[in-house]
């Protein structure tokens, strides 16, 4: 069955790759804009919050755009919209206006948001129900990768402007060649994606139902999602996983070059910062092994508090130190988000669709806790505001120990509502 789909598999893994890396670029284009534009960081964090307000904008719409076109087509359309936010860069840096990079940014997110409630689904339906969670584990080590390699390529591409960077219209065009590329790549991409011959996701859905026997109930869809505390609480977890992901690779790179941490210049931070990504990478496999032998409640919370004890040493310590105990924060964020996902689902039968949604839209944490950030760092300072991830990392670990347990109606068949809705999963 796997090697039956395994083309299909490899054109919709390399998606994974690519949103992966446009989106560890946003870490690369803040202190870039910032130090353009002399931005404070709430100003320069707004590059996020456009970012990831976009999933809360799009993700339902997305949704109920793949239903009436289908995945394939959804693909193509989605592809072809982070190009167009691709090119909006060029006139944004031409006219030296940071609200059109925003705009850019919105539109790019948008793309990749309607990628991702397409892609994740689809990949769970490429083969035997039984090694669904592989497969996509595999994707999201892809998308890892990405992650990891979009710094490397920023940091030389774009960062090496911004160490000389005056605030003249000249700087702003190191972003105007890099994102050509990129539109460039999406376009030929969409093409090859709109000329493969992928098999209809509905049909492989149906065809599963009937092998399992579990076809979604007459009441599916029925009671409220707020009557199961464990879900609500768990959407909470994901809102401060992604933000607090998010908030620490948006400000490693202007962290690592202050004089009293690091003294790095911003392209050699940059390259550093690329570690973040690839340690949540590497997080993947050993989580995964682990997690055979421990509970994944357990491990959840023992990352949250391991990550909250690295912070509290890089806030208490500064220098290197603080350096390298961020960049270790990567490793132990590499099972979070699949985790807390899945013990937010435990259990919701027919809801599970509805539940999966509610999770999606909580993703909009990467837009709100860097905000609040940088708030903090425009007052405090930098490395204090890092208080705001460690009290985020405090609730991973409560929700690990605690929070994670069904508290609601009776349990009922998972498969039944996987089996009844789209979920629309990040690769972290």
């Amino acid at each position: 069955m796997v090697s039956r789909h395994g083309r299909p598999l490899a054109v919709l893994t390399s998606l994974f790759f690519m949103w992966g890396l446009i989106t560890s670029l946003n870490d690369i284009l803040i202190p870039h804009l910032k130090a353009l534009f002399s931005l404070s960081y709430v100003e320069a964090m707004l590059v996020q919050f456009c970012f990831f307000m976009a999933y809360f904008v799009v993700s339902l719409p997305a949704g109920w755009l793949l239903q009436r076109i289908g995945y394939q087509r959804g693909l193509v359309i989605g592809l072809c919209k982070i190009g167009v936010g691709c090119l909006m860069f060029y006139p944004a840096a031409g006219s030296h206006a940071y609200p059109l990079f925003l705009g850019a940014l919105f539109v790019l997110a948008a793309g990749v948001t309607l990628l991702q409630v397409a892609a994740n689904p689809y990949v769970t339906l490429l083969g035997d129900p039984d090694t669904a969670s592989s497969r996509l584990n595999l994707t999201q080590a892809f998308n890892s990768l990405g992650a990891t390699v979009g710094p490397m390529i920023g940091s030389v591409l774009i960062l090496g402007a911004a160490d000389h960077a005056a605030g003249t219209a000249a700087d702003a065009s190191s972003v105007q060649g890099p994102y050509l590329a990129l539109a460039a790549l999406l376009f030929v991409l969409a093409v090859v994606v709109a000329l493969f011959r992928l098999p209809d996701p509905r049909r492989l859905a149906e065809n599963r139902a009937e092998l399992s026997g579990s076809w979604p109930s007459a009441t599916a869809g029925e009671g409220s999602l707020w009557a199961h505390r464990h879900l609500v609480l768990g959407a909470v977890g994901i809102f401060a996983y992604v933000g607090a992901e998010v908030s620490i690779g948006s400000l490693l790179v202007n962290l690592m070059a202050e004089p009293q941490i690091a003294g790095l210049t911003v392209s050699e931070a940059g390259k550093w910062l690329s570690l973040y990504w690839g340690a949540a990478m590497v997080g993947r496999f050993i989580g995964s092994a682990l997690m055979r032998k421990v509970s994944a409640a357990k491990v959840l919370a023992a990352a949250g508090l391991v990550n909250a004890t690295l912070i509290a040493v890089a806030i208490a310590v500064s220098g290197p130190v603080a350096m390298w105990s961020l960049l270790a924060v990567g490793l132990f964020n590499s099972i979070m988000f699949p985790t807390l996902f899945a013990l937010a689902i435990e259990g919701l039968g027919a809801l599970t669709s509805r539940g999966s949604g509610l999770l999606c839209m909580a993703i909009v944490g990467g837009a709100i806790v860097p905000l609040a950030q940088a708030m903090l760092a425009d007052h405090w300072g930098l490395l204090p505001s890092f208080i705001v991830p460690l009290v985020c990392y405090l609730y991973i670990a409560h929700y690990g120990g605690w929070g994670h347990k069904p508290v609601g109606p009776a349990v009922g068949e998972i498969r039944a509502g996987l089996a009844g809705g789209t979920t629309a999963v990040q690769g972290a």
